[in-house]
């Protein structure tokens, strides 16, 4: 590749073109405009001493229409291979037929392409290979390339909805001394020269609130979680989440600025709040539903049940959707697995399933007049939980309790849950004041607004295993 240049000046884009010329050019008009593009061959044919070839760059696609007679080494042209990368310049101009192109005079091979694209007609269909090898798929693929340009805008838009509210942006660990902030098993790592075990976090929540005890009252952070968990349509072991605390609120609030993000988010991509997902609708115009958990297990199992429930009776119940019963769990946990086994995923929503049980909720704070249940809220739309919110625990004795409560449960064989963070605790003892929290999945979310059914379609570069050379 001796004779590819180091560089090449383009002028303007696609997408430029065609805004700039296309309402501007009658079919077979010619301009004197000198301009040049760069990008892939995605089409070329050939009509004796007339070729025609779609140059695509990230912003779109363009023709470009190279006569012999005016473009230079023509038959080279005709043998580029589709997938090449050239830089081309030449004079805007529009086909008799309408079709706004460059007349090539000059091109340049910038790259070629030693292995071959897919057929254009029928593109890159076998999902092993679209997750694997995601540097063609988004070249034939016009769904995943619309598909992560969702995903980004979505992400620029929470970043900046937040920022408009006072919020700051930070930075946490994602190395950890100690896994905390949710109930999930970590990935265990070294660290060479301190000689020590260390963990990729699994939530960023506890350094967060230390920052809120620092004084910053309404901080987020987005960025990769990781777990080491199953993987599945709604699973990957790395993925996205954003988390914001906000001083002085509670669930309450939380839950308001959930559906007013995720809605104002909508609209600004989808120009409605509206939309389908997988032959279904759902509407995120707030406000969004609120149940409780156990008003809706109830209708689900088609009895009453809550926390008031003799425990024998929600073991009975819950061995009927499944054969993974343990004989520790108390109420609040078996309410919370029939919750997951008979309502979860039925829940197309948006709605906002309140009021959890305590006994999974070690992080939020007890509900301020149900004995048993936090003030925890998890939303759930398209039956998959996307933003858990709480009403922040800031007693540090309490706090406390819970840890030791949670490392009982490690001791007795549940390594998802807590270890005790001595630190943590301290910064409690400096004071938090009432707070706010959420979580919400990025991936997820994506999901819904792109229209796709795992999460793999909304991964860049998802969790697989090695592939076997040779």
């Amino acid at each position: 590749m001796t004779d590819v240049p180091y560089q090449f000046a383009c002028t303007h884009s696609t997408a430029d073109l065609h805004e700039k010329y296309e309402g501007r050019l009658e079919p077979g008009a010619q301009t004197e405009d000198h301009v040049s593009v760069a990008g892939r061959v995605m089409l070329r044919r050939g009509q004796g001493k007339l070729a025609f070839l779609a140059l695509a760059d990230s912003s779109g696609r363009i023709q470009l229409f190279a006569p012999a007679n005016v473009t230079a080494r023509f038959e080279e042209l005709t043998e580029l291979s589709l997938g090449d990368w050239i830089g081309a310049t030449g004079t805007v101009m529009k086909t008799r037929k309408g079709e706004l192109s460059i007349q090539v005079e000059h091109w340049q091979l910038l790259a070629p392409a030693r292995r071959q694209f897919p057929d254009k007609w029928h593109g890159l269909t076998d999902t092993d290979t679209r997750y694997r090898q995601r540097y063609v798929d988004l070249w034939v693929n016009e769904e995943s390339r619309r598909t992560f340009t969702v995903r980004s805008r979505a992400v620029s838009l929470i970043r900046h909805w937040l920022e408009e509210r006072g919020f700051m942006e930070v930075e946490t660990p994602i190395l950890q001394t100690l896994p905390g902030g949710a109930l999930a098993k970590p990935f265990v790592t070294h660290h060479n020269a301190l000689d020590m075990d260390m963990y990729l976090r699994i939530a960023p929540e506890l350094y967060l609130k230390r920052l809120v005890v620092g004084g910053f009252e309404r901080v987020f952070e987005i960025g990769r979680n990781f777990r080491n968990e199953g993987i599945s349509p709604r699973h990957d072991p790395q993925f996205t989440m954003l988390e914001a605390y906000q001083a002085y609120g509670g669930y309450s609030d939380g839950m308001r600025l959930v559906e007013e993000m995720a809605a104002h988010v909508a609209q600004e991509i989808l120009g409605t709040t509206k939309l389908v997902h997988q032959g279904r609708e759902i509407d995120l115009t707030p406000p969004w539903p609120r149940r409780t958990l156990d008003d809706l297990v109830s209708e689900a199992v088609g009895r009453p049940v809550s926390l008031g429930t003799p425990v024998d009776e929600l073991r009975s119940l819950l061995s009927q959707h499944t054969d993974h019963v343990e004989g520790s769990w108390g109420p609040g946990k078996l309410l919370f697995e029939l919750y997951e086994r008979t309502t979860e995923t039925a829940l197309w929503g948006p709605v906002f399933v309140m009021d959890v049980p305590k006994e999974v909720s070690p992080l939020a704070r007890d509900h301020r007049s149900r004995p048993g249940y936090a003030e925890h809220a998890d939303l759930v739309i398209g039956g998959r939980e996307i933003a858990p919110i709480y009403t922040e625990l800031i007693d540090p004795d309490e706090q406390r309790a819970r840890f030791e409560d949670q490392a009982r449960q490690r001791e007795a064989g549940d390594d998802e849950a807590m270890v005790i963070d001595e630190d943590f605790l301290r910064a409690l003892e400096y004071g938090m004041p009432p707070t706010a929290g959420i979580g919400f999945g990025i991936d997820r979310f994506v999901m819904l607004l792109a229209d796709v059914a795992t999460i793999r379609d909304v991964v860049l570069f998802p969790t697989l295993r090695p592939e076997q050379h040779g």
